[in-house]
Parts: C-alpha cells; sequence; structure tokens
C-alpha cells in the first residue's frame, strides 16, 4: 500500500476514536440518549427515521450519523431493514433529482465525473454495484451521477441494494453495539470496518481496471 492509503486508514481510525472520545468527555452526549430521543416517536419512529434517511440527499446529511442511531435505536436486525430501506429511497429521490435537473445539478463536473458517468452509462449495473463496493466515494454523488447518466433505474437500485450491504451491516453492528455494556461487539465492528477499508485499497489497481480509471483520472 502506498503512503496515501496507509495515511487514509490512519485518519479513519483517528477520527473514530477522536469522535467517541469527545462525545463521552466533552460534549457528554451517551449513546442511549440519541436511542431515547428517536424512540420517543413512538410507533412512528420507524416511519420518522425511513422518511428522514429518504430526504437526506437534498439536506446533504451525512448517512453514517444516520445508520448508526438505527443500530442505536432499533437494534441490528429491525435497524438493517430501516436503513436499507432509507438508503434505497435516498438513491431513488437523488437518481430522480438528477435525471429531471441534468446539467442544471452539476454545472462543472470534474473529467473524473464525466468519465464516471460515460462508464455508468456502458454498463450501469456492473458499475454501479463496483462504486458501491469503494471506500472513501460519495454515496450521493453515485446516485446523482447515474440519474445525469441516463441509467436505467432497476440496474441501478438493485446493484445499490446489494452493494450498500456491508456497510449497512457494519454501521448498525456497530451502532447496535454501543447500547449495551460489552465492548466485544464495538471492536468487532471496528475491526469490519477496517477490513471494508484496507480489502479495496489493496486491491485498488484490479478495482481501477474494472472500472476503466487510468491514474491519470485520480488528479
Amino acid at each position: 500500500m502506498k503512503k496515501k492509503e496507509v495515511g487514509n486508514i490512519l485518519l479513519f481510525i483517528t477520527i473514530l476514536l477522536l469522535l467517541m472520545w469527545l462525545s463521552r468527555n466533552f460534549f457528554n452526549v451517551k449513546p442511549h440518549d440519541i436511542r431515547d430521543w428517536i424512540v420517543s416517536f413512538g410507533i412512528w419512529a420507524p416511519i420518522v427515521f425511513v422518511v428522514a434517511y429518504t430526504i437526506r440527499p437534498l439536506i446533504l446529511f451525512p448517512a453514517s450519523i444516520l445508520s448508526l442511531a438505527a443500530g442505536l435505536a432499533f437494534g441490528a436486525f429491525e435497524g438493517f431493514t430501516y436503513i436499507l430501506i432509507g438508503a434505497l429511497g435516498g438513491a431513488t429521490v437523488a437518481y430522480y433529482t438528477a435525471r429531471f435537473l441534468g446539467a442544471k445539478l452539476l454545472k462543472r463536473p470534474s473529467p473524473r465525473m464525466i468519465k464516471i458517468r460515460e462508464k455508468m452509462e456502458e454498463n450501469g449495473f456492473v458499475y454501479v454495484l463496483l462504486l458501491r463496493l469503494v471506500p472513501f466515494l460519495n454515496f450521493d454523488l453515485i446516485s446523482y451521477l447515474a440519474g445525469m447518466g441516463k441509467v436505467r433505474y432497476i440496474p441501478f437500485i438493485f446493484a445499490t441494494a446489494i452493494g450498500i450491504l456491508p456497510g449497512t451491516f457494519g454501521y448498525v453492528f456497530l451502532g447496535s453495539s454501543l447500547v449495551g455494556e460489552d465492548r466485544t461487539n464495538v471492536y468487532i465492528a471496528i475491526g469490519f470496518f477496517l477490513m471494508m477499508i484496507i480489502v479495496p485499497l489493496i486491491f485498488k489497481k484490479k478495482m481501477k481496471d474494472w472500472l476503466g480509471l487510468s491514474s491519470k483520472d485520480d488528479k
């Protein structure tokens, strides 16, 4: 791995540890508080969560925060279900927003964005699936580019549903583990996240070949 890739991994670990330390010692925000706020909606809590997740791309709210909150509030199984529904809803909103607005949404796309959009038009399902599995890529940007690239909706949404499964599991498992007293599950979740990041980085060159991106596209 290159120094830049190692740096990204160390940055991820540092930010994660920093957020955990700040929430516990400075902001005094406890996982139970977040869970209690969500479940305060009663029987409407799942609906409120799914709706919030669906409209999230329009306000650019981080998906990771909502995903962790789902694990806290609903547990691993139910949280996973609600995240999946909300994420597919959000992807749909972003996709059709880009489909209707087109170039008005991204007036000056970078050469790499144009390249990705063109590749999506060639093979939407495979390309969207691979992009969903690559860490550090913006979830909403992929949806917007797919809509702008006239990728058919059914292949797009099926590829999204499959591609987000590993990340969804990781976030909801981490969120649900924060509620309990046993820290073992937290460490397992962090290890899972690291594996999701390290494995694609190890096979970065091969994935670039699959995606059709040259080294020039990174500049």
